[in-house]
């Protein structure tokens, strides 16, 4: 089992070919924060990624826990649909926190369909 490992922005990872690494942080820094059309690689907004086979778990938090639930769904949404874009990548979790509607957030997000599955 490979597990890649991103905390605080240094990359732990094992067994990552270039091309994949450069599709994960393409595919995350195109996501941006519709208030402020920043992306959310820039504003640091991803605390943490784990990669473990196909399945990505990525926890991040928005500008502030009173963000416009809207923007919050649509940044979540953006990262799950993103990542999963990612040859290889088959299920993404995503866990937000630190805003009034994470649990709303989070439980829409993950389990909103996987665009590659019919």
């Amino acid at each position: 089992m490979v597990i890649y490992s991103i905390d605080a922005f240094l990359i732990y990872v094992t067994g990552i070919s270039r091309p994949e690494k450069t599709n994960f942080f393409d595919e995350l820094t195109k996501v941006v924060d519709p208030e402020i059309n920043v992306s959310i690689m820039e504003l640091e907004l991803v605390d943490n990624i784990d990669i473990i086979g196909e399945e990505v778990k990525i926890d991040l938090h928005l500008t502030s826990p009173f963000c416009p639930a809207i923007f919050g769904f649509k940044i979540a949404q953006d990262v799950h649909d993103n990542l999963l874009k990612i040859d290889g990548i088959n299920d993404v979790k995503v866990n937000v926190s630190n805003h009034f509607m994470a649990e709303a957030i989070n439980n829409q997000v993950n389990t909103s369909k996987n665009p590659k599955k019919p």
